[in-house]
């Protein structure tokens, strides 16, 4: 466990001080993850390296590192606070998740953000070189998801019989 601290502000990496209800309140709500249930929540902080921030006792921002610590690192489920905004405190969160001891020496780190890009970019994120290279399978956590006009198609296509097209 680490901990990183600024004024009345700490970042930890310790998972037992995360306040998982205070977590799950935010991502069920946010636009990347709306109606994420608490188990995938749970399970997703388990797997993961997460950094939680407070300020004193309460916690205000949140963001995990899917990794195996030796090549590679998605960033995700970023987030601080609305009422904590606009402090620099997701600059240090950032800051601070990419200077972590077990994260260097990576070949590459990725993330998604409709919003967000400018933060990233100081932190030397760019578009993909080759998008043509990624793919992506979306799970079925993902049906019906309006934002995404493939959410579902699976579910679709299974759901058809041969002559139904």
């Amino acid at each position: 466990m680490l901990e990183w601290r600024r004024e009345e502000y700490c970042i930890s990496t310790d998972a037992d001080a995360l306040d998982v209800r205070f977590v799950h309140g935010f991502l069920r709500t946010a636009y990347w993850s709306l109606g994420v249930s608490r188990e995938t929540v749970e399970r997703s902080i388990q797997h993961s390296l997460c950094f939680g921030l407070y300020s004193g006792e309460t916690q205000i921002g949140f963001a995990r590192v899917v990794t195996d610590r030796a090549s590679f690192a998605y960033l995700a489920d970023v987030f601080i606070t609305e009422a904590n905004r606009g402090s620099g405190l997701g600059g240090w969160l950032i800051e601070t998740i990419l200077s972590h001891p077990e994260l260097q020496g990576l070949r590459r780190w990725t993330l998604a953000t409709r919003d967000a890009h400018g933060l990233y970019r100081r932190f030397g994120f760019r578009p993909l070189a080759d998008p043509s290279r990624f793919m992506e399978k979306r799970g079925s956590s993902t049906a019906g998801d309006p934002a995404d006009p493939e959410a579902g198609a699976v579910e679709r296509a299974v759901a058809l019989k041969p002559g139904d097209e």
